[in-house]
């Protein structure tokens, strides 16, 4: 059964990556909204799976952003409606705030390379079903958040705990990031350079660029999650 993706874009240098990829591969139809552009919602019944993407703002950013407001109410109501939902990076952070959850600013930014490494609950979920336990991915985030209510804690990093969670099973928040490229980090590091100091935490430009086995391992883990997602937990079309 192909799958209706729709995903949101908060700014233009942070697209699907290899997410449009996988679901190219799969046959599974994608349209998105660039919320940055005003671009309107779609009705929550014209798709099954819906991915929300990172951007360097903060959820709380409703003055410079103020579409911001009107995102976070359609993701609880897509969460609500019993649609799929996955969240990466500031999209995990969105879904946090719709479901009530606190989110700051972390002690420590994560830029780079780093291992993430599976909860008890994140081995045992079937979203993650066929990841390995521990496992290198990409970073650019500055915040954290609480745990939703009623939320599993699948995965943590030494520098930050909360990684990744789920919700009723079909819900996927990653603070990390498993659809990097090569080419979607260049954007990242092009835009966001001014956010590569001398810190703990933060790779250099060609730390991140030289790590092309790392660009490597990812295609496989995203390609599993987005599978799991596909098959598992796509709610029936009405």
């Amino acid at each position: 059964m192909a799958v209706r993706i729709h995903y949101l874009q908060h700014v233009p240098f942070e697209d699907p990556a290899a997410v449009t990829d996988w679901a190219n591969e799969h046959g599974h139809p994608m349209t998105g909204t660039r919320v940055y552009e005003n671009q309107p919602l779609p009705a929550i019944d014209a798709f099954d799976l819906l991915v929300v993407m990172g951007g360097p703002m903060s959820v709380g950013d409703v003055d410079p952003h103020p579409w911001l407001v009107d995102e976070k109410r359609f993701i609880r109501a897509t969460i609500d409606a019993g649609r799929s939902v996955v969240g990466i990076c500031l999209g995990a952070q969105l879904i946090a705030d719709a479901l009530g959850a606190t989110v700051y600013p972390h002690t420590q930014k994560e830029i780079g390379w780093f291992d993430v490494t599976l909860t008890e609950a994140g081995r045992a979920s079937g979203l993650f079903a066929g990841l390995p336990d521990t496992f290198i991915a990409y970073h650019w985030h500055g915040d954290t958040f609480d745990l939703p209510e009623g939320a599993a804690h699948l995965a943590q990093t030494d520098a930050c705990v909360n990684q990744a969670f789920s919700y009723e099973g079909r819900v996927l928040g990653l603070q990390f990031h498993l659809e990097t490229t090569p080419a979607s980090a260049d954007r990242l590091i092009h835009h966001c350079a001014h956010e590569l100091v001398d810190a703990p935490g933060i790779q250099s430009a060609e730390q991140m660029r030289s790590n092309t086995a790392a660009y490597d391992r990812l295609a496989p883990l995203i390609r599993t999650v987005l599978d799991n997602l596909a098959r598992r937990f796509s709610t029936p079309r009405a």
